[in-house]
């Protein structure tokens, strides 16, 4: 497994990472025996990079994390987040950033994780109330008191990305980025390559329409982001699926996993980007770990290209209520 630059002060890490949403059934059922055996996997592949947030199950990522390290202490890098409150009982969600509420969040995740101090901590999304020069103050105290090694930003746009390092260091900022969804390339990912800032791109497996496992939505439970997200709808999936049909012959083609070559993509756009598949199993994972070792090519690339251009998916990526919290930049 090779490995990538995270942060600014030198701390590399493999350049694939594990999302572990899914260990809160996000997509679907999970256990904590399944979990383990993921992360068991990842120890086992070299994957030492670890993504979860407070929100995930509401704590139980975390939860499931910190039970891992507990029972097999492992030297993971762990990137936690906060920023965003939800009220399940009533569907509600909503973002804070101010100070005294991620103090709070981050000694939680802190403490559900069985740590005093996290590699990288992201705001999960901004607070439109509160200046980002603000938000940076307090991360930088976080920092200064040693509860957290790194900064980074989750779903923020190019310009404030620019305004935030003007105050200080951001090591990492996290977006939506896979073969069927391209916005970081609309400037987000040419200000990390210029302000030397990692680019994490969660979903970059375009939440499992790019892996092997043939998806039916029509088997998505009520808890599944995917059953009300506009890309999986039944017209346009059916058009999306004529797409991936040929990116998946082309894998086979070049005797791959589908898996393997969107991650591979996602390697091949920059040396500073860290894509954090989400999985809840470990056969899953070694798919994704094979990413590392393919080598990529121009010619490759240009039939990526080819089959997948910019702006190929039918559907927007998020429904108008799950679009609450991205900064639009385009």
């Amino acid at each position: 497994m090779k490995h990538r630059k995270l942060l600014r002060s030198g701390k590399t890490v493999s350049e694939i990472g594990l999302g572990c949403m899914s260990f809160a059934g996000f997509y679907g059922p999970s256990c904590v025996k399944t979990a383990h055996e993921t992360l068991g996997r990842a120890r086992d592949l070299g994957i030492d990079f670890l993504d979860t947030a407070n929100v995930y199950g509401m704590g139980v990522s975390e939860e499931v994390i910190g039970s891992f390290l507990k029972d097999s202490p492992s030297k993971f890098t762990i990137a936690t987040k906060a920023g965003i409150w939800r009220d399940k009982a009533h569907g509600n969600r909503g973002f804070n950033n101010k100070p005294d509420y991620l103090r709070t969040e981050l000694e939680g995740s802190l403490r559900r994780l069985g740590l005093e101090h996290v590699d990288l901590f992201y705001v999960h999304r901004r607070d439109p109330d509160i200046e980002i020069e603000d938000v940076m103050e307090t991360m930088l105290a976080f920092k200064a008191e040693g509860k957290i090694g790194g900064i980074g930003f989750s779903e923020i746009s190019p310009a404030t990305l620019r305004r935030a390092v003007r105050v200080g260091t951001v090591d990492a900022v996290q977006s939506e980025y896979s073969l069927w969804t391209r916005q970081p390339d609309l400037g987000l990912l040419n200000a990390c390559t210029e302000l030397d800032v990692a680019l994490v791109p969660y979903a970059p497996l375009g939440r499992g329409i790019l892996a092997d496992k043939q998806l039916d939505p029509t088997t998505f439970g009520d808890a599944d982001f995917r059953k009300r997200n506009p890309r999986f709808t039944r017209a346009n999936f059916s058009h999306n699926m004529e797409r991936v049909r040929a990116f998946k012959s082309l894998a086979a083609d070049l005797g791959i996993t589908s898996t393997a070559l969107a991650l591979a993509w996602c390697l091949a756009r920059g040396d500073r980007i860290i894509p954090i598949p989400g999985t809840r199993t470990a056969d899953h994972l070694s798919q994704c770990a094979a990413a590392s070792s393919f080598d990529m090519t121009d010619d490759i690339m240009d039939a990526l290209e080819s089959i997948l251009p910019v702006g190929w998916a039918h559907g927007d990526r998020y429904s108008q209520a799950q679009w609450n919290g991205p900064e639009g930049y385009c």
